[in-house]
């Protein structure tokens, strides 16, 4: 056996691999994991030039995956956009956009982008006061703030005119510009109606920077790194962020598996290069460490917006009657077209479900091409609220249940949920015991920065308790529907290998696999559940080298 450049030791090792779940030792040569066992059997494989690395007894996993995020979006919010608070109140907004605007001395005209308002503040933001306040606040600069779900926008009156809206214009297809009892424009914009104001944004500062949004991911990968995440899936890749993981892994700067899903439409983010030219253009930017190989449907919206499309009606309002129901961004026939056509391309489907309709279409439109033969990955992307005929269907068909810790445990985005629609139905938020119990995948997606941070731990916590790890909202979020702590680890590792189409390179600690791997703060199989949310990663590690090492 060739010398390996690496010994681990001395450590407690869950590989997450069933041919040898545990192991106190591993060798790694040339970024590959070239040996597994115990500490004895390993550091006897030391040569002169090994590098010895002692755990000290300290628990080692795999490197940790993200489902599901928009890590570049993440990464330029933390290094060029305002944030603030879910929680944060109309005037806490409007006290943070005025101090961006003097802090960052902007000029009249430069815009402020920035975010996360609560979806809890929808029914206050669609009156007419908050506008005026927001208005007062950035008198010369156009601002487009971001709700907690990403599909939603608050424009002052400066982006509502950049983006031809006012008290006239018809609410665009997909969208809504919610307006006043007085019929004025309050600034609350819905789904496609947002991104009219995105696009008028990314007018005015012209041609993409690839160099910038390269940066801003390989921060969204620094931030992640942190946190003991070496792999992820983007869930909602442009032109431009192909361009990106390019560039980066041509530099060098690539220090994760990034598994990309192309936009097939986009009701949000007002990117028009999307759909088939997008799907066909993907294979052209795969690199070592980047893989473009599925791509992203939106079937729904939100419920917070009544967008999100259900079998049984919301709760009564004025603004929407007694029967709605939301409903799809397409028939269950071009779902279907979508399905065959990615096959052809060899990519899988990740797909935008919050509510049980939207669920069932992916199911019965899976159904269909099944049949026929078809075997590509198919994940149903949050999945929030499922009819209990559809959960074991999941496991019969072969579809990923690729879930959000946001959405299992209680917060200001559940609360919302509770507001539209009916009780005990709100509360049944992701049926995770179920589907692992029907004996379907489930796999964790942050859809970071819609979750505050894509911290596993918190999820896992969340996964387990069915608590909120932050501890400001109190209570158990369906409690019957916890998990085991081994369970919410595959979630993060093995089973998200296989899901995004990693296993091949990633996911267990195991002979000819990725030397990516994290050094823990604690065991997660021995700790109280209570103690899993304060887990962090010492040291994380990708192909054998050290991208975070903790203070």
């Amino acid at each position: 056996m060739t010398e390996p450049d690496l010994i681990v030791h001395n450590a407690v090792v869950h590989t997450m691999d069933d041919a040898l779940p545990a192991a106190t030792a591993f060798a790694v040569t040339r970024g590959r994991i070239a040996a597994v066992g115990d500490s004895a059997q390993i550091t006897a494989l030391a040569g002169v030039g090994t590098r010895m690395v002692d755990a000290a007894g300290a628990c080692v996993v795999p490197g940790l995956m993200d489902a599901h995020n928009h890590h570049s979006m993440a990464g330029e919010e933390d290094l060029y956009r305002l944030s603030f608070a879910p929680t944060a109140t109309v005037d806490e907004i409007c006290d943070a956009v005025a101090a961006w605007i003097r802090e960052h001395e902007l000029a009249p005209g430069e815009w402020v982008l920035g975010g996360i308002w609560g979806s809890t503040l929808v029914p206050e933001l669609s009156t007419a006061d908050p506008l005026g306040r927001l208005d007062a606040a950035s008198p010369r600069n156009p601002v487009l703030l971001t709700d907690d779900s990403h599909h939603n926008k608050w424009a002052n009156s400066l982006a509502l005119a950049a983006a031809g809206i006012d008290d006239a214009l018809p609410d665009p297809a997909g969208g809504k510009i919610v307006r006043d009892a007085s019929g004025r424009a309050t600034g609350l914009l819905f789904e496609s109606a947002g991104a009219l104001a995105d696009q008028a944004r990314a007018a005015a500062e012209g041609e993409p920077d690839i160099a910038r949004l390269a940066r801003c991911s390989e921060r969204g990968i620094e931030m992640m790194h942190e946190l003991g995440i070496t792999a992820f899936q983007d869930a909602a890749a442009t032109r431009e962020l192909l361009e990106a993981f390019e560039m980066l892994d041509a530099e060098g700067r690539l220090k994760a598996w990034a598994v990309s899903s192309l936009l097939i439409n986009d009701n949000i983010f007002g990117n028009r290069f999307i759909g088939r030219p997008l799907m066909e253009r993907g294979e052209a930017h795969r690199t070592a460490h980047h893989r473009p190989d599925f791509t992203k449907i939106f079937l729904d919206g939100v419920p917070p917006t009544h967008t999100g499309a259900f079998l049984e009606p919301y709760l009564p309002s004025d603004a929407h009657g007694h029967d709605h129901r939301g409903a799809t961004t397409m028939p269950i026939e071009e779902v279907e077209e979508w399905l065959r056509h990615a096959d052809e391309l060899g990519l899988g489907v990740k797909i935008h479900c919050t509510g049980d309709a939207s669920v069932r279409m992916v199911l019965d439109a899976v159904e269909r091409v099944r049949r026929d033969g078809l075997g590509l990955i198919v994940h149903i992307a949050h999945g929030q609220y499922i009819h209990p005929d559809d959960v074991p269907r999941f496991a019969q068909l072969g579809v990923v249940a690729e879930i959000s810790p946001m959405l299992w445990v209680p917060g200001v985005i559940v609360d919302s949920l509770r507001s539209v629609l009916p009780e005990p139905f709100g509360d049944r938020l992701h049926p995770n015991r179920a589907l692992l119990d029907s004996g379907a995948t489930v796999v964790g997606g942050s859809d970071w920065p819609v979750a505050e941070s894509p911290n596993p731990w918190h999820a896992i916590f969340g996964l387990v308790t069915r608590e909120d790890p932050t501890g400001r909202f109190a209570g158990r979020q369906w409690p019957e529907q916890a998990i085991t702590v081994r369970e919410a680890l595959a979630a993060y590792t093995s089973s998200s290998a296989r899901a995004m189409n990693l296993a091949d390179v990633a996911g267990r600690i195991a002979p000819g696999l990725s030397a990516d791997f994290v050094l823990l703060s604690a065991d997660p199989l021995a700790v109280d559940p209570v103690e899993l949310k304060d887990i962090v990663a010492r040291q994380t590690w990708f192909e054998g080298e050290l991208v975070f090492e903790r203070s």
